[in-house]
Order: structure tokens, then C-alpha cells, then sequence
């Protein structure tokens, strides 16, 4: 049983203040749940297809369920990240994720709570995808997620996470994000922008370029999240429930 636990005794104690309190009857073992949860995810498998060691698949997807309409998933993976990150530079990218025909079925009644503009669900030249923007600290850890349908232009994501951009002196971000109005609002910041400008702009922009190198480090974070299979291909019509999956991967991978 112990080679199915995917978290430790010592990552268990780091989780545990974020947990919601047990009211009344007390929850099922937390290690044993999460694992199952941490199984289901990483391999894109079915919850009926859980391994009997973690118990009733009907108890890991309510827990699934529960804790990510809280939001606890989401908290969990900024708490730790809150603890020891490296804010001198920070970098922001997006990234495509598939969605699965389960996802983006086209039966949900047009502006309907299943609508697949409220499943953040678009489509571009490779199909129906989802877009996930992404703040990382210099090393390449993930501090903020966003998620937009996949046809939103990068624009969207920078300004959604613009507010929650940490007190940092760089921003890293490749030339998609070449905007004026970006550039400005990350001076009135006191960030630096280190931006390559687009090749339309009349007048060349000058950026650190050896900064630039570590860009490959966001695409690297973004590279290890697609492991897991139930991120790579979105299987989740709820928006909400899919970027759990997203903090609970980043949670494990880069966090504990």
C-alpha cells in the first residue's frame, strides 16, 4: 500500500493548515483521499478506475469535488508558494490545453450555465482548447494562474494578472506581450520589463537578452504540468474543477 501514497508524512504536515475543518463525523484518511486524487489526475483516468487501496472512487470524486468548489486546491498551491519563492524576477506566459470532446460537447443549450463560453472553451486553428496563463517566479515555479477560453489573445491574461503581480524588479515575457500599455503598467509597478519588441515596431526595443535566456524555464513549467494527463487533455466540462487539476499538478510538482 505505502508504494501507492504519493505524498509523504512530512508533505502531509505541509498541507494540513490548509485544509477545511471536519465538522461532525470525522473526514476519511486525508492521505489515503489525496492520493487516489493525485492518481486519478496524473494518469487521466476515470474515477471508477481508482484502485481499490484508495478506497470508494464515489469518496475521491466528492472530495475532489467539494474541496475544489471551495477552492482549497487553488489556495494550497499559492500558500506554498507564498513560503519560498524568488520574486526578483517573475515571468508570464500562456499555453494551449486540448479539450476533450467529454469537455466541449456541443449539447449544452447556448447560453445555458453549460455554455462552453462560461467552460472557458474556444476555438482555434488546432481545435477546441483552453488557454492557461501563468505567473512563475525566476526558477520557473508557478505563482498565479489564469484561464481563458483558447482563441483569447495573450493581452487577456496579462491584464487579469497584472493586480497580483508580486513586488519583483523583472518581468520576462516574449514578444507576444510587446504592448505599450503593458510596458507602462509594469514601470508604474517598478517592475522592469525585459520584452522583445515586435518585429512591426518602427523603432527597435532594447532588452537584456541574456535575462531573456531564462525564459525557457516558464516553457519547461509548462512542459512538466502536461505530464499529467487530465492536464494535457481537459476532460472537465466545470472551468472551476479543471483549474484545480492545474494547482493541485503545480502543487506536487513544484511545491512539496
Amino acid at each position: 500500500m505505502d508504494n501507492l501514497f504519493w505524498l509523504t508524512d512530512e508533505q502531509m504536515e505541509r498541507l494540513r493548515p490548509f485544509f477545511p475543518k471536519s465538522h461532525g463525523k470525522p473526514r476519511v484518511d486525508d492521505r489515503r483521499v489525496l492520493s487516489g486524487i493525485i492518481f486519478i489526475n496524473r494518469n487521466g483516468l476515470r474515477w471508477c478506475d481508482a484502485p481499490q487501496e484508495y478506497g470508494p472512487a464515489k469518496t475521491l470524486y466528492n472530495r475532489w469535488k467539494r474541496w475544489g468548489d471551495m477552492g482549497v486546491f487553488a489556495r494550497i498551491m499559492m500558500g506554498l508558494a507564498s513560503e519560498g519563492t524568488d520574486e526578483k524576477t517573475v515571468m508570464i506566459d500562456a499555453t494551449y490545453l486540448k479539450a476533450h470532446r467529454t469537455a466541449s460537447s456541443l449539447r449544452a443549450k447556448k447560453g445555458g450555465p453549460d455554455d462552453k463560453r462560461g467552460r472557458l472553451i474556444g476555438r482555434t486553428k488546432g481545435g477546441l482548447n483552453t488557454k492557461l496563463h501563468a505567473v512563475t517566479d525566476a526558477k520557473g515555479r508557478p505563482l498565479r494562474f489564469f484561464m481563458t477560453a483558447g482563441q483569447v489573445s495573450d493581452y487577456t491574461g496579462a491584464a487579469a494578472l497584472l493586480g497580483s503581480l508580486p513586488a519583483a524588479e523583472w518581468l520576462i515575457a516574449d514578444r507576444g506581450y510587446d504592448a505599450d500599455w503593458f510596458r507602462e503598467a509594469l514601470e508604474d509597478k517598478g517592475i522592469r520589463p525585459c520584452i522583445p519588441g515586435r518585429k512591426s515596431r518602427g523603432k527597435a526595443v532594447r532588452y537584456d537578452k541574456r535575462r531573456y535566456k531564462r525564459r525557457n524555464r516558464i516553457e519547461i513549467m509548462f512542459g512538466r504540468l502536461k505530464d499529467w494527463r487530465r492536464i494535457a487533455t481537459r476532460y472537465d466540462r466545470c472551468a472551476r474543477v479543471f483549474l484545480s487539476a492545474v494547482a493541485l499538478a503545480a502543487t506536487v510538482i513544484f511545491w512539496l
